[in-house]
């Protein structure tokens, strides 16, 4: 039967502080971001989605005022148009992580 060495007492757990992770930096920023900064930072690395974002907006806003008029030609077509512009800011988000990822390869 095998005697068990001599136990080393580890340092208590801090809950006050961040465990030490070898190589991880919790924040890339030194200070945090607004919401402002955080929000134009990402417009300028990715324009293509806020874009999206207010096409699919103004498409479904006035698809709702033409069903609301009694317009079922046009609301449908608005509708259809939303469709649209939420395909092409769901393409916009993934060409933008794709293209970030490439980036950090590098």
């Amino acid at each position: 039967m095998a005697v068990p060495g001599p136990v080393t007492p580890e340092a208590p757990f801090e809950p006050s502080q961040p465990p030490v992770i070898e190589g991880f930096s919790p924040s890339v920023y030194t200070t945090p971001e607004s919401f402002k900064e955080k929000f134009l930072r990402k417009t300028r690395e990715n324009p293509m989605v806020p874009i999206g974002c207010l096409g699919t907006a103004a498409a479904l806003t006035y698809g709702l005022y033409c069903f609301h008029r009694g317009q079922s030609h046009r609301s449908q077509l608005m509708m259809r148009t939303r469709i649209a512009a939420q395909g092409f800011t769901v393409a916009a988000i993934l060409l933008g992580l794709a293209a970030s990822a490439m980036r950090s390869r590098s």
